[in-house]
């Protein structure tokens, strides 16, 4: 009876009202997620930094807007700070020889000490009846129109980017280090480009995400890393399985922006069915888990597959 009641109470038309909102937010952390994948699948390297840089993008765009600065220049600097701390975590571990995941933890907790500088407080309000911004939760519909716009911007640009001979050093160092060093790329040149372009654009997700939600904490990016995994992997796991052999390098983008929005989709689902909010960590790093095993045992079966048809194949021409 109790399971009945807890169903009956579920309210399915909440659930499709708060769905606009879910898919706007999806596509702002999608955003983000484009520059995780920057350094997760290009790079292989394990950026702890971005926690940090997507609430420089809010603090850096809340404090320049209480200042007078008109919305795209406050949007310039914040995309200039996410750089600065990509060039930071660049430099300390090729420069220094720090770890990856520890050179991004240092620039990461060194950056809530500086958020907290930027904006005097732990949290600063840009509502948008005071300030004019480019996107804002009042009009989820627009909102949605306008993320959309951007992501697409920011696709096409890193698309054009990754294709040129700079590009295409950073994604040869990513994938064979060795062999790029032995061809004369400055490999540790391009890691800390890399790790500046992916931190620039987590920088520009977290200012449009403060402009959506009305304010910037220094919080904000607390787990922003999760997501962007969440992001990048739920993307690529769709984009394989429908397009198969035939995905190349946009869809892998575009689908990251899909893996952002599946995500907060999900999210949704889970506050829908009334789960406990402290838990919403522990969901995401199941969701997380359970699309990060999902290649491994994919391949595991295939290969399962394949040897069960060999050894029927050689059974068939040893009896024949």
């Amino acid at each position: 009876m109790d399971i009945v009641s807890y169903f009956s109470s579920l309210d399915f038309m909440s659930f499709l009202n708060a769905l606009p909102g879910n898919i706007a937010q999806g596509i702002i952390w999608g955003l983000m997620g484009l520059g995780v994948f920057i350094t997760y699948k290009l790079l292989h390297f394990a950026d702890l930094s971005v926690d940090g840089s997507f609430a420089t993008g809010g603090a850096v765009t809340a404090i320049m807007l209480i200042n007078g600065c008109p919305i795209w220049v406050a949007m310039l600097v914040a995309i200039a700070a996410g750089l600065l701390a990509g060039l930071v975590t660049g430099l300390l571990h090729t420069l220094l020889g720090i770890p990856d995941i520890l050179s991004g933890i240092l620039t990461q907790i060194a950056l809530y000490s500086i958020n907290l500088n930027i904006m005097g407080k732990s949290n600063l309000p840009i509502s948008y009846r005071n300030y004019s911004l480019v996107i804002s939760a009042s009009n989820i519909n627009m909102a949605i129109i306008i993320a959309l716009i951007v992501v697409a911007i920011v696709i096409v640009a890193m698309y054009w980017y990754f294709g040129t001979e700079q590009g295409t050093t950073i994604r040869s160092t990513g994938s064979n280090p060795a062999m790029s060093k032995a061809q004369g790329i400055n490999i540790n040149f391009t890691k800390v480009i890399a790790l500046a372009l992916s931190n620039a654009v987590v920088a520009f997700s977290g200012s449009i995400f403060s402009q959506y939600q009305g304010f910037a904490d220094v919080n904000m990016g607390r787990g922003a890393i999760v997501i962007g995994l969440a992001a990048v992997i739920i993307g690529e796991v769709l984009g394989e399985a429908i397009f198969r052999k035939h995905i190349n390098f946009i869809i892998r983008l575009i689908f990251v922006i899909v893996g952002g929005i599946l995500y907060y989709i999900a999210m949704g689902i889970v506050l829908w069915l009334k789960m406990p909010t402290d838990d919403t960590k522990l969901f995401t790093a199941i969701i997380v888990a359970i699309f990060l095993a999902v290649p491994n045992i994919r391949s595991r079966a295939t290969n399962s597959f394949k040897k069960v048809a060999k050894q029927n194949s050689k059974a068939q021409k040893v009896e024949g």
